[in-house]
């Protein structure tokens, strides 16, 4: 996998590309939800760029293995673990992780490869996102957690 600067456009748009192509296919629901996230426009990710990145993606896929390589890429942590570490900005992986769970509960499937995505995303960026939190906020929600 080609590697992009830490918080750029290319690594947010990539991560938003495989949420929407990790169960193996481009589906209308999904890039429905994308649009109505309108995390591009938050994070500066023009469509050409965002188009870019996926059709780099997609190549990036294709060098992987063989076909289902999108699959193949979603569903192996390591691959995933070295994308999302591309992206340490708090606000920027919040945004990125509401509208990857926008994108991959679009069609009420959840994929091998979507939930993978989502569970990789939460561990590697479980410690940054609490550490942004205010003391008494990361109680709450670990209580909260514990009590659901």
């Amino acid at each position: 996998m080609r590697h992009y600067p830490s918080n750029s456009v290319q690594a947010a748009g990539r991560l938003i590309a495989l949420a929407l192509l990790a169960d193996g296919g481009l589906d209308a629901s999904e890039l429905a939800a994308l649009e109505r996230s309108s995390v591009l426009e938050r994070l500066g990710i023009s469509a050409a760029a965002f188009q870019q990145v996926l059709l780099e993606l997609c190549d990036d896929a294709m060098q992987y293995g063989d076909w289902p390589g999108m699959q193949q890429i979603a569903g192996d942590p390591a691959v995933l673990d070295q994308l999302l570490d591309e992206v340490t900005d708090s606000d920027m992986q919040l945004a990125l992780l509401r509208a990857m769970l926008d994108v991959v509960d679009a069609d009420r499937y959840l994929s091998g490869g979507e939930r993978t995505l989502i569970t990789r995303a939460m561990l590697c960026w479980h410690d940054r996102l609490l550490s942004d939190m205010p003391p008494l906020a990361r109680i709450t929600r670990v209580h909260t957690a514990h009590v659901n």
